[in-house]
Protein backbone atom coordinates (compact mmCIF):
# COMPACT_ATOMS: atom_id res chain seq x y z
CA UNK A 1 0.00 0.00 0.00
CA UNK A 2 1.53 3.33 -0.87
CA UNK A 3 1.11 6.32 1.81
CA UNK A 4 -0.19 9.77 0.13
CA UNK A 5 2.54 12.25 0.05
CA UNK A 6 0.90 14.84 2.07
CA UNK A 7 0.29 12.29 5.21
CA UNK A 8 4.04 10.75 4.83
CA UNK A 9 4.59 14.66 5.20
CA UNK A 10 2.65 15.33 7.97
CA UNK A 11 4.13 12.40 10.53
CA UNK A 12 7.13 14.30 11.41
CA UNK A 13 5.39 17.34 11.96
CA UNK A 14 2.58 15.45 14.36
CA UNK A 15 5.27 13.18 15.94
CA UNK A 16 7.69 15.93 17.30
CA UNK A 17 4.64 17.96 19.48
CA UNK A 18 3.49 14.36 20.43
CA UNK A 19 6.37 13.35 21.60
CA UNK A 20 6.92 16.26 23.65
CA UNK A 21 3.71 16.55 25.17
CA UNK A 22 4.09 12.72 26.14
CA UNK A 23 6.91 13.53 28.52
CA UNK A 24 5.39 16.67 29.69
CA UNK A 25 4.32 19.88 29.53
CA UNK A 26 5.82 22.28 26.86
CA UNK A 27 6.73 25.80 27.24
CA UNK A 28 6.46 28.62 24.23
CA UNK A 29 9.54 30.05 26.07
CA UNK A 30 11.47 26.87 26.10
CA UNK A 31 11.49 26.06 22.05
CA UNK A 32 9.44 28.57 19.87
CA UNK A 33 9.74 26.12 16.76
CA UNK A 34 8.15 23.22 18.96
CA UNK A 35 5.41 25.59 19.86
CA UNK A 36 4.42 27.27 16.76
CA UNK A 37 4.42 23.67 15.52
CA UNK A 38 1.81 22.57 17.93
CA UNK A 39 -0.08 25.33 17.21
CA UNK A 40 -0.11 24.11 13.38
CA UNK A 41 -1.21 20.27 14.21
CA UNK A 42 -3.19 20.90 17.56
CA UNK A 43 -6.45 19.68 15.81
CA UNK A 44 -4.66 16.51 14.77
CA UNK A 45 -2.74 16.03 18.17
CA UNK A 46 -6.35 16.35 19.99
CA UNK A 47 -7.86 13.45 17.50
CA UNK A 48 -4.53 11.28 18.22
CA UNK A 49 -4.45 11.64 22.16
CA UNK A 50 -8.61 11.31 22.59
CA UNK A 51 -7.97 7.88 21.91
CA UNK A 52 -5.52 6.82 24.66
CA UNK A 53 -7.91 8.80 26.67
CA UNK A 54 -6.39 12.22 27.08
CA UNK A 55 -6.93 16.06 26.28
CA UNK A 56 -5.29 18.81 25.42
CA UNK A 57 -4.96 21.62 27.42
CA UNK A 58 -3.44 24.48 25.49
CA UNK A 59 -3.02 28.14 26.65
CA UNK A 60 -1.80 30.39 23.36
CA UNK A 61 -2.33 33.67 25.79
CA UNK A 62 -0.06 32.02 28.51
CA UNK A 63 1.78 29.60 26.02
CA UNK A 64 2.09 26.08 27.68
CA UNK A 65 0.16 23.13 26.78
CA UNK A 66 -0.01 19.77 28.26
CA UNK A 67 -2.15 16.42 28.46
CA UNK A 68 -4.79 15.97 31.24
CA UNK A 69 -6.72 12.80 31.37
CA UNK A 70 -10.39 12.47 29.99
CA UNK A 71 -13.01 12.28 32.89
CA UNK A 72 -15.05 9.23 32.37
CA UNK A 73 -18.12 9.68 31.01
CA UNK A 74 -20.98 7.54 31.84
CA UNK A 75 -21.39 4.42 29.77
CA UNK A 76 -17.57 4.69 28.73
CA UNK A 77 -15.23 1.60 29.84
CA UNK A 78 -12.73 2.74 32.24
CA UNK A 79 -9.24 3.02 30.81
CA UNK A 80 -5.90 3.01 32.75
CA UNK A 81 -4.31 5.98 34.09
CA UNK A 82 -1.34 6.90 31.50
CA UNK A 83 -1.39 10.52 33.33
CA UNK A 84 -0.33 9.98 36.86
CA UNK A 85 -1.52 11.43 40.25
CA UNK A 86 1.01 12.79 42.43
CA UNK A 87 0.53 13.26 45.94
CA UNK A 88 2.11 16.50 47.20
CA UNK A 89 3.24 17.19 50.52
CA UNK A 90 2.16 19.68 52.82
CA UNK A 91 5.17 22.30 52.16
CA UNK A 92 5.09 21.77 48.85
CA UNK A 93 1.36 22.59 48.86
CA UNK A 94 2.51 25.29 50.73
CA UNK A 95 4.80 26.64 48.39
CA UNK A 96 1.97 26.48 45.00
CA UNK A 97 -0.31 28.13 46.85
CA UNK A 98 2.27 31.19 48.08
CA UNK A 99 3.73 31.49 44.96
CA UNK A 100 0.34 31.49 43.27
CA UNK A 101 -0.88 34.09 45.14
CA UNK A 102 1.94 36.12 44.22
CA UNK A 103 1.77 35.30 40.75
CA UNK A 104 -1.79 37.25 41.05
CA UNK A 105 -0.39 39.82 42.59
CA UNK A 106 2.42 39.85 40.25
CA UNK A 107 0.03 40.25 37.46
CA UNK A 108 -2.33 42.82 39.03
CA UNK A 109 0.37 45.38 39.84
CA UNK A 110 3.59 44.90 37.21
CA UNK A 111 3.44 44.90 32.96
CA UNK A 112 5.96 42.11 32.95
CA UNK A 113 4.66 38.58 32.18
CA UNK A 114 7.95 37.09 33.82
CA UNK A 115 7.77 36.97 37.66
CA UNK A 116 11.93 35.74 39.27
CA UNK A 117 12.05 34.97 42.51
CA UNK A 118 15.08 34.39 44.55
CA UNK A 119 15.63 31.48 47.20
CA UNK A 120 15.42 34.04 49.96
CA UNK A 121 11.90 35.41 48.61
CA UNK A 122 10.79 31.54 48.53
CA UNK A 123 11.80 31.11 51.73
CA UNK A 124 9.89 33.92 53.11
CA UNK A 125 6.87 33.12 51.04
CA UNK A 126 6.63 29.74 52.75
CA UNK A 127 7.16 31.24 56.37
CA UNK A 128 4.94 33.58 56.76
CA UNK A 129 2.09 30.90 56.46
CA UNK A 130 4.03 28.76 59.04
CA UNK A 131 3.21 29.09 62.80
CA UNK A 132 6.04 30.68 65.05
CA UNK A 133 6.68 27.37 66.72
CA UNK A 134 8.21 26.00 63.71
CA UNK A 135 11.62 25.00 63.95
CA UNK A 136 14.10 27.56 61.97
CA UNK A 137 16.66 25.83 61.13
CA UNK A 138 14.43 22.07 60.01
CA UNK A 139 12.61 24.33 57.88
CA UNK A 140 15.62 25.99 56.06
CA UNK A 141 17.14 22.62 55.75
CA UNK A 142 14.30 21.48 54.02
CA UNK A 143 13.20 24.05 51.72
CA UNK A 144 15.51 23.09 49.15
CA UNK A 145 13.71 20.16 48.73
CA UNK A 146 10.40 21.61 48.37
CA UNK A 147 11.83 24.01 45.48
CA UNK A 148 13.53 21.06 43.93
CA UNK A 149 10.13 19.17 44.01
CA UNK A 150 8.36 22.29 42.61
CA UNK A 151 11.12 22.53 39.83
CA UNK A 152 10.69 19.07 39.03
CA UNK A 153 6.97 19.44 38.71
CA UNK A 154 7.69 22.17 36.25
CA UNK A 155 6.14 25.14 38.41
CA UNK A 156 9.39 26.69 38.86
CA UNK A 157 12.89 26.96 36.20
CA UNK A 158 16.20 27.61 37.77
CA UNK A 159 17.67 30.59 35.86
CA UNK A 160 20.75 29.57 33.61
CA UNK A 161 23.54 30.19 35.82
CA UNK A 162 21.83 31.25 38.56
CA UNK A 163 20.97 28.38 40.81
CA UNK A 164 19.42 31.08 43.42
CA UNK A 165 17.18 32.57 40.82
CA UNK A 166 13.78 31.12 39.67
CA UNK A 167 11.25 31.84 37.00
CA UNK A 168 7.52 31.27 38.03
CA UNK A 169 5.95 29.10 35.27
CA UNK A 170 2.48 30.07 34.47
CA UNK A 171 1.36 26.88 34.46
CA UNK A 172 0.81 26.92 37.72
CA UNK A 173 -2.40 28.86 37.40
CA UNK A 174 -4.04 26.62 35.38
CA UNK A 175 -3.46 23.67 38.55
CA UNK A 176 -3.53 26.06 41.48
CA UNK A 177 -6.96 27.36 40.39
CA UNK A 178 -9.82 29.59 43.04
CA UNK A 179 -11.38 26.09 43.87
CA UNK A 180 -7.93 24.61 45.01
CA UNK A 181 -6.89 28.08 47.09
CA UNK A 182 -10.27 27.75 48.55
CA UNK A 183 -9.64 24.15 49.58
CA UNK A 184 -5.99 24.72 50.36
CA UNK A 185 -7.31 27.99 52.75
CA UNK A 186 -9.41 26.08 55.09
CA UNK A 187 -6.76 23.19 55.27
CA UNK A 188 -4.31 25.86 56.31
CA UNK A 189 -6.28 27.37 59.12
CA UNK A 190 -7.42 24.01 60.70
CA UNK A 191 -3.54 22.92 60.77
CA UNK A 192 -2.72 26.76 62.12
CA UNK A 193 -5.16 26.12 65.02
CA UNK A 194 -3.53 22.39 65.75
CA UNK A 195 -0.16 23.84 65.90
CA UNK A 196 -1.02 26.43 67.98
CA UNK A 197 -2.95 24.41 70.68
CA UNK A 198 0.16 21.84 70.60
CA UNK A 199 2.77 24.59 70.66
CA UNK A 200 0.98 26.01 74.21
Amino acid sequence: MTVPMNEERSTPELSRPLVALMKGVTHRDADEALWQALLQVQSQVRDYVAVLGLELVLDEAEGYAYLHQRPQAPGDPELPRLVPRRPLGYHVSLLLVALRKRLAEFDAKSGDTRLVLGRAELVELVRVLLPESVNDAKFLDRMDTHVNKVVELGFLRRLRGQDDRFEVQRILKAFVDAEWLSDFDQRLAAYLDHATEVGR
